[in-house]
Parts: structure tokens; sequence; C-alpha cells
């Protein structure tokens, strides 16, 4: 089983397999996004109690999720990397930390505009919002530790312990709600809680999340798998391909 996984995980095929997924992957993208965000704001009724300012969850929470479902992710990542020692894994685990900590600052900006007319305040130290604010320094911390070493192998390694340290946040955050009394609405039922006519446009905006942050970390895998390899046979066949294809037109 982990010769064939060390067989897919050769860079040439992982390029080229994401270089054949990213166009639908990307278009799939755009729909899910613009029927969740079109629904969402512009026909989802408004909220008995929070108006039309509950709208901000479909940024929200897709968001939210996504920071802890990315850093996770990354830790399974840094898992194989470390065990198995798999130069992919590393390499996948720094693709997609700059996209966790982009979806990380959106959860906490637009938790903080959502915060100011519910809670009169833009920002609380609550356990919810300081235990996300740590993701954020630990998406920081981990893109750093990894551009900091000249050794690729040796970055991602530190990078790699990094991250499966900082994984004991990641249930921090989800049981903060549970664990202390904070400000923050504790864990609803999406199941339950919420109104089918709301609930179904923010299915679809949490799957554009989720297919957007696969489109990018596709994207930089496939620009570091080139960056590490540059000096490869293959890499310098597929450059002088482009090169002279751009030539001729």
């Amino acid at each position: 089983m982990w010769k064939w996984l060390h067989q897919w995980a050769k860079p040439e095929r992982v390029y080229q397999l994401c270089g054949r997924l990213i166009p639908w992957i990307a278009t799939a993208t755009v729909l899910a996004l613009s029927l969740g965000g079109v629904w969402g704001f512009g026909f989802a009724p408004a909220d008995y109690q929070q108006g039309e300012s509950y709208r901000i969850m479909y940024i929200h929470v897709p968001a939210a999720m996504g920071s802890m479902g990315i850093y996770a992710a990354m830790a399974v990542a840094a898992f194989i990397g470390l065990v198995w020692q798999m130069k992919m894994a590393d390499l996948a685990a720094a693709a997609m930390a700059p996209v966790g900590a982009v979806l990380t600052f959106i959860a906490l900006v637009s938790g903080a505009a959502w915060g100011k007319p519910m809670w009169g305040a833009w920002w609380v130290w609550d356990a919810r919002l300081t235990s996300e604010l740590i993701l954020l320094f630990l998406y920081l911390g981990i893109m750093a530790l990894y551009n900091a070493f000249e050794d690729r192998r040796l970055a991602g390694r530190a990078a790699g312990i990094l991250i499966l340290v900082g994984i004991v946040n990641i249930p921090i955050i989800h049981y903060s709600v549970q664990w202390w009394n904070t400000l923050h609405q504790g864990s609803t039922d999406m199941q339950q809680s919420i109104d089918p006519s709301m609930r179904t446009p923010l299915r679809w905006s949490m799957l554009g999340y989720l297919l957007f942050f696969i489109t990018l970390t596709l994207m930089r895998l496939r620009n570091m798998i080139l960056l590490s390899e540059r000096h490869r046979p293959w890499v310098v066949a597929l450059v002088t391909k482009l090169v002279t294809k751009e030539t001729l037109r």
C-alpha cells in the first residue's frame, strides 16, 4: 500500500494531476460560491432577531470552519511527512498554510463585524476569539518557519513539528464555548436550529469555500513543485516546451 502511495507522490505525477484537477474544481468553486452568495445575500429571509446583519454568517461560518479544517489537513500532511519522509506531504502542508491564514483572518474580521451589532463591541478577549487568534499566529509562525531554512527538507521537518504541536488548539477552539462561559454563542445544530431557507445557501457557501481552498492549494502546490524540482530534467523539458510554444505564437 505504502509503495503505491509513494509512486503517486512523485513530483511529476502530482504536478500533472493538479493540472488536470484545477480547471474542474475552479469551475465548481465559482458555481458554488455564486449560488451560495446570491441565495444567501439576495433571497434568504431576514432573521427575526438579528435582522439583515446575520447574513455575514455566509462569510464567517465557512471561513471559521475552513480555518480549522485546513489546519487539521495540514497536521495529517505533516504527520505523513515526518513518519514516511514524503516530500510531497511537506510541500502540501506548506501550500495549505497561507490559504488557512487568509481564511482565519477573514473569520476574525467577519466575526468582529458581526459581533459589533450583536455584542456592542468589535473585540472581546473571549475564549473562542482568543483561540482563533492563536490559530492565526500559528499559521504565520508555520509560514515563517518554513521560509527560514534554505534546506527544504529541514524546513518541512521543522514546520511539521510546529504544526503537530499546534493541533492541540483545534479542539480548544471547537469546545471553548462548552468548556468556558463565553460571550460567543454556543454551538448550534445546523440541522435543527436554522431555517432551511437560510441553511441551504450556507451549505453552498461552505462547499464553495472548501473548493476554493482546494483550488488555491493545488495551484500553490504546482508552483512549489516547479520551484523545488527546477533542476530536474522533466521541469527543464516542460519550461523549454512552454517557451517554444510562446515563441511560435
